[in-house]
């Protein structure tokens, strides 16, 4: 019995959460659509979410790397509700962000000669910029929340 208290408390055996994003997500609309799947093997209460877009920039090579990371936006979902076992619980989600480029992006974006230097510049410098969508939900009783990762796939 005090075993099953620990488990629920760590979180083990209780709400598990993923994110799922569409496939057409375009980066210059400056708005994310998604869902949030909640599945359980107790019942137990989600108290809150909150879902966050950032960026990874990365830069240089081998020993010179150097990776950043910055937070694009953020939502709160302050809805509370049950999750019941052997039962899928979907919440969607709307995430808007502002979309800037970098004046080497808005080059390269242009396309023809000066574009295709922009890219050759960024390959040259090991500049890439991978985005990511996290979320966390605040579980009553637990002290470890679930919580999902996954990249975002832009569509040109």
């Amino acid at each position: 019995m005090v075993f099953g208290k620990v488990k629920e408390w760590l979180g083990i055996e209780g709400i598990k959460l993923e994110i799922t994003l569409p496939e057409d997500l375009v980066q210059s609309d400056g708005i994310i659509s998604g869902t949030l799947r909640y599945s359980t093997k107790n019942t137990q209460q989600v108290l809150g979410t909150t879902i966050k877009l950032y960026e990874e920039y990365t830069r240089g090579r081998r020993k010179a790397k150097k990776t950043d990371t910055y937070l694009i936006a953020e939502v709160e979902i302050s809805d509370s509700f049950m999750v019941y076992p052997e039962d899928i619980k979907e919440v969607p989600f709307k995430l808007t962000f502002n979309y800037v480029q970098s004046e080497m992006d808005k080059i390269h974006s242009k396309g023809g000669v000066t574009g295709a230097l922009a890219g050759f510049a960024k390959k040259a410098k090991g500049v890439q910029s991978k985005y990511f969508v996290e979320a966390e939900s605040d579980i009553s009783g637990t002290a470890l929340n679930p919580f999902d990762k996954v990249e975002v796939k832009w569509t040109k």
